[in-house]
């Protein structure tokens, strides 16, 4: 755990009566619920939407992980705001915080003080909106963050099994702000300080409210509408659902997007277009405020916060991720185009971070949500403003994006040169189809300056990239490049390691029982990994989450973009019997894989996965006697009720 630190309460947000004493405050302008213990850190959203009120000269205090089952004392303790409550569930869908791909419920939680789980409520953002409703009715409440960002229109729920209608509509709140928030944050917070109440801003970009079904659309100059199917008639019609989703993804994704409207029961949902781009000068305002990049002291004898642990020594240098895999939410929250911050304010968070007390020259991560996207956008901005690709590098690498690797480079120097520094390494994933010049065929020159800085300078012993499958059918499926580009980056990646003298071995993420994937195509996974000499770690089974392609084909059985259908494993045997063929070499799964495969009719795959003696001592007896071998389909034994090895989560 960290060294004690001993600073005045004053450099954290309040998070009790006395706290908010101790700034001089009678009251607060604005009062912050989040599903997670306070980090005031810029990777920890609650921490970044308080540093923003207080910015703006408005009193703000968080009450983090209040008690949800008992009288409600953690809801009261600040009474009311004087604008309103901003609620958020924390960094992840509680969901799947809470539950493995297997709807297991998990007994940790990385967001919690010495990672204790049942420290928030299942959905709750809706379970904390409701009690402050009952609690104020006539405070508004804002909601925002992941939680409520990739539920902002009908959505389906995987762990209920069920669709559920927009966030808003099921808790009640106001107003919601969804994608990464500062920019509409601000608008509103200029807008509250001159007394306009929250109900009437519906003019800021990047915000959904709801309406009176038969009323008129307010401030309807200001952008075109798009008309979703209703969500009655989505229950119905999984068809009607799936089409919704196109709308919804590629107007998330525009610059100059247009307004979505939905009906549900007696309201209009209202889902105003996102704000432009992050600028360089906006996103470095974010990074730049006054963050003490600690825990709340009050957690000192819990013990460590795991995700906090995790990150306190790394530096985010840029949001968004252009790469659009369809299993994935990063787009739909941040967007596919990346924001990127100035080397001057990466530079100076990594002073902050080398003054740590407990720091010892080693920084974790120099990352991203895809490592080596930083700086990259496109060449020219008008063919930007006029696209609709979910993503810039599938199915090829988009002629318009800038993918030089030139300034990544030159920042991993700088980092590397700073005298405080041992070593930067990037524990982010990176994109290695970006760093393959048969895939991306321009920009040799810094790819390959790129790699070589990446390899001898910034790998922590193994290297984590995301190739997730093998077969070419189900990558179409998630968006990704076809694997013979990882067989490519895998060889690269070998000769840069021997020109350094190094052996760092490469760590691939797969991902079995996603949309497109059938039993073959995971038993040749693994016999293709296998002949590269990989036993896989890093794996999991997909979990269906809120706004992503791969979710709307697992629920509909149709692509969104076609409304054909699309074969998915959806029962827990057919997950089981997927996710079991990572684990090959594991005794207890030989059996079934051997069943499995018999089954399917392909023996080749047995002996080629397996190294089945049995087979081919059979087939050399036959050979021996002449005999020709049986047409009748195999045996099938009995698979035994043995556990498969439980999936984990990235």
């Amino acid at each position: 755990m960290s060294m004690r630190v001993h600073r005045p309460i004053t450099d954290w947000l309040p998070i009790t009566k006395k706290e908010v004493e101790a700034h001089g405050w009678e009251e607060l302008d604005i009062i912050l619920i989040s599903g997670d213990a306070y980090v005031d850190h810029p990777a920890f959203g609650a921490a970044v939407i308080g540093r923003i009120i207080q910015s703006e000269g408005l009193r703000v205090g968080i009450i983090p992980q209040p008690q949800w089952k008992d009288d409600l004392r953690d809801f009261k303790k600040f009474g009311r705001p004087k604008l309103f409550f901003g609620v958020t569930s924390g960094c992840m869908d509680t969901m799947v915080n809470h539950y493995t791909a297997s709807r297991r419920r998990r007994s940790t939680d990385a967001y919690t003080p010495g990672n204790e789980a049942g420290f928030r409520p299942d959905y709750a953002v809706v379970t904390y909106t409701k009690i402050l409703k009952e609690l104020y009715p006539d405070v508004p409440v804002l909601i925002g963050g992941i939680e409520a960002s990739l539920r902002r229109v009908t959505h389906y729920d995987y762990w209920k099994d069920e669709l559920f209608p927009n966030i808003l509509e099921q808790s009640g709140a106001d107003m919601l702000v969804y994608g990464m928030g500062e920019m509409p944050l601000r608008a509103i917070m200029q807008m509250a300080k001159e007394g306009v109440p929250l109900n009437n801003m519906t003019h800021i970009p990047q915000t959904a409210f709801q309406i009176g079904r038969r009323d008129e659309l307010p401030n309807a100059d200001l952008w075109p509408v798009k008309v979703l199917s209703n969500h009655e008639k989505c229950l119905r019609d999984k068809r009607a659902f799936a089409a919704n989703f196109k709308s919804v993804e590629q107007e998330s994704n525009k610059t100059k997007a247009d307004r979505l409207v939905q009906d549900v029961a007696d309201h209009k949902l209202v889902v105003n277009p996102p704000y432009p781009p992050m600028s360089e000068k906006e996103i470095d305002g974010s990074f730049d405020l006054p963050y003490t990049r600690l825990p709340h002291p009050k957690y000192a004898k819990r013990g460590p916060i795991p995700a906090y642990e995790m990150i306190k020594f790394s530096i985010n240098m840029h949001r968004g991720c252009f790469g659009g895999c369809s299993f994935c939410t990063i787009s739909a929250h941040q967007g596919k185009f990346v924001s990127s911050r100035s080397q001057e304010s990466i530079m100076k968070e990594v002073d902050t971070v080398t003054n740590m007390p407990d720091f010892k020259g080693y920084i974790s991560d120099l990352g991203g949500p895809s490592a080596n996207m930083y700086g990259l956008k496109g060449k020219v901005q008008e063919i930007c403003d006029r696209c609709v690709s979910p993503s810039c590098i599938h199915p090829v690498v988009c002629s318009n994006l800038d993918a030089d690797h030139s300034q990544m480079t030159e920042l991993y120097k700088k980092v590397d040169a700073h005298p405080k520094v041992k070593k930067a390494f990037v524990g982010s994933g990176i994109r290695y189809d970006l760093l393959v010049p048969e895939y991306n065929k321009e920009h040799n020159d810094s790819i390959d300056e790129y790699v070589d800085q990446l390899v001898s300078r910034h790998v922590s012993g193994r290297l984590k990239v995301a190739p997730e499958h093998t077969s070419d059918d189900t990558l179409k499926v998630m968006r990704k490049p076809s694997f013979k580009h990882f067989h490519s980056f895998k060889k690269k990646y070998e000769e840069v390691n021997e020109k350094h003298g190094l052996n760092q071995p490469l760590i691939p993420y797969f991902i079995s029982s996603h949309p497109g994937c059938k039993p073959q195509d995971m038993a040749n996974l693994a016999a293709e990994t296998k002949s590269m000499g990989f036993k896989l770690e890093q794996v999991q089974d997909f979990t269906p989450t809120p706004m992503t392609v791969a979710t709307i084909i697992y629920y509909t059985g149709l692509h969104p973009y076609t409304l054909k259908p699309v074969f998915t494993a959806k029962t827990d045997k057919e997950k089981k019997n997927q996710h079991m063929f990572f684990f090959w070499y594991k005794k207890e799964n030989r059996q079934k894989i051997r069943d499995k495969l018999n089954g399917i009719g392909r023996k080749d795959l047995v002996e080629k996965l397996l190294d089945d003696k049995k087979v081919r001592k059979q087939e050399a007896i036959r050979a021996r006697s002449g005999s020709v071998p049986s047409k009748r389909k195999p045996s099938r034994i009995k698979p035994d009720n043995k556990r498969v090895g439980k999936s984990r989560k990235k």
